[in-house]
């Protein structure tokens, strides 16, 4: 730890935007935030002071120290870092085709665009035709790639650093870092060290998450049509925070979500609608005396939503946090609530125009009910006034939002008109507009890209909370990137989700 403490104190800028970018992306940030923030902040303040010239000398410097800052909510201009990177025609210069690693480092630069900067989005269009061109060409006499270059760049094209889970970017990194000559073995060695530490602490955590939810829930015995995922819902969850610190919150957001996994089954695919109505009722009734009312199948699920969350309520009471269960009961009512609406208008035959179901389709994503929940066990950021900006609906929200019932929609919709769903966005747009499915997916996948940039905004200085908070949304955002970008990996996780699964909860990286 202080070995690499002096080289963040002794490198030069450029040496020290390098090193942060290996700590980071080696998943060992959490271990030096103090010094990073610290490296940055002078960083910004003498870019801040100087010409864009003074904003890296060669590509990779320049995208480098633009993405580190703007990861860091600092609003350093694109046109300011890049223009000079441009011809006399004002577009980016074919001469820095050959420059993969420049190349890769402005495609990381560019994910982080926001509204307006329509300089990134040239970039991030000329950074992915040359780095799709490198990997095709990389035998060639004219341009070599070494190994783990061309697996990095393999990588990224496919989940960039912005849209990717920090713990399974740090699995993917360490691997490729190894591959790098000029890497740092005493950095290398702390990184698969506390890999493998947090590991142990996380394979405790899912063991006790498990024995709850057979010992609880049992859905081989008690809800056989539901999808059994409790090791995949941990996964979820560990997305949102890997961080010793964080072992509480991960408690109770791996529980609520799984016991949310549940219910969207049981109001998808399941439930009578009659019987759907009792249990709506009973949720937001929130008495155990209406569990006589139910039918024997949900009176389980309703035991143990209501025991659950009452324990949730006696840790937050002994830590002197009780405002916070009136938000974590109220955001699971409401979520009943959105449900219910959906499954009367598909027994209704209902198909809605896009106006009228995309206010309820973003509801019954999940992403109103997940902040929240995943705000409950942290610290002392998690204050009243956050919570009660969660519930004003900003744009962080609606993004995350979007992007969930849109990335789920595209993959999932001819499997769920099986099964028996609501029309989905597709559907909706077709009828109402005319528009074929694949112009319509088109339209969802720009809208996706919209709300990414939502997203990026609500990072930049001044924040509305505090960072660590707006992590936990962009965090929820990732792992519906990671398990729906291009086929659903939680309703179908035999093969991809099992395997990552087994890399982050299962099988140490050998030292």
């Amino acid at each position: 730890m202080k070995v690499i403490e002096r080289k963040l104190g002794d490198e030069d800028d450029l040496g020290k935007l390098n090193l942060i970018d290996h700590i980071q992306r080696l998943g060992i940030a959490y271990k030096f935030q103090k010094e990073i923030d610290e490296i940055l902040e002078r960083i910004h303040d003498r870019c801040s002071k100087s010409s864009g010239a003074d904003h890296g000398h060669d590509l990779h410097h320049a995208a480098l120290l633009f993405r580190l800052l703007r990861q860091q909510g600092y609003r350093i201009s694109a046109c300011d870092v890049f223009n000079k990177f441009k011809d006399n025609k004002g577009k980016f210069s074919e001469a820095l085709a050959q420059d993969v690693r420049g190349l890769l480092s402005l495609y990381e630069a560019s994910n982080f665009r926001v509204h307006g900067e329509d300089i990134l989005e040239e970039a991030l269009t000329f950074s992915i035709r040359h780095l799709e061109s490198a990997l095709e060409n990389a035998n060639s006499k004219a341009l070599s790639l070494g190994l783990g270059l061309a697996e990095e760049v393999k990588h990224a094209l496919k989940h960039s650093i912005h849209k990717g889970l920090t713990r399974l970017e740090a699995w993917h990194y360490i691997r490729f870092y190894e591959l790098d000559a000029s890497h740092d073995e005493v950095l290398l060695k702390l990184a698969k060290l506390d890999f493998n530490l947090l590991q142990k602490l996380h394979q405790k955590e899912l063991s006790e998450i498990s024995r709850w939810w057979v010992e609880s829930i049992n859905c081989e015995r008690n809800f056989s049509y539901a999808r059994d995922r409790i090791a995949e819902c941990y996964l979820w969850m560990l997305g949102v925070y890997f961080e010793p610190e964080y072992a509480l919150a991960r408690n109770i957001l791996a529980k609520i979500i799984a016991l949310a996994s549940v219910m969207d089954d049981t109001y998808d695919a399941y439930g009578t609608l009659d019987e759907l109505q009792l249990l709506t009722d009973a949720i937001n009734r929130w008495d155990m005396e209406a569990l006589e009312q139910l039918p024997e199948y949900l009176q389980v699920f309703y035991k143990e939503l209501l025991q659950t969350y009452n324990e949730f309520e006696k840790l937050l009471a002994e830590q002197g946090r009780s405002y916070r269960f009136k938000y974590a009961k109220e955001s699971i009512q409401h979520h009943a609530r959105v449900y219910f609406k959906e499954v009367t208008w598909f027994h209704q035959n209902h198909v809605p125009t896009i106006d009228e179901y995309m206010p309820l389709a973003l509801e019954t994503t999940g992403y109103g009910l997940l902040p929240i929940s995943s705000f409950i066990g942290m610290g002392d950021a998690a204050t009243e006034d956050a919570f009660q900006w969660l519930l004003s609906e900003p744009k962080i929200i609606t993004g995350a939002k979007m992007v969930c019932r849109l990335m789920d929609d595209i993959v999932s919709h001819k499997f769920e008109q099986k099964r028996g769903h609501v029309a989905s966005p597709i559907e909706c747009y077709a009828k109402h507009h005319g528009m074929a499915e694949e112009e319509s997916i088109k339209l969802m996948w720009r809208m996706i890209d919209d709300a990414w940039k939502d997203i990026s905004e609500e990072f930049l200085r001044p924040t509305p909370v505090q960072m660590s908070l707006l992590m936990r949304i962009l965090n929820l955002t990732r792992v519906m990137e990671l398990l729906y970008k291009d086929k659903d990996r939680y309703t179908h996780a035999e093969t991809e989700t099992k395997d990552l699964v087994a890399a982050l909860l299962v099988h140490p990286i050998p030292l």
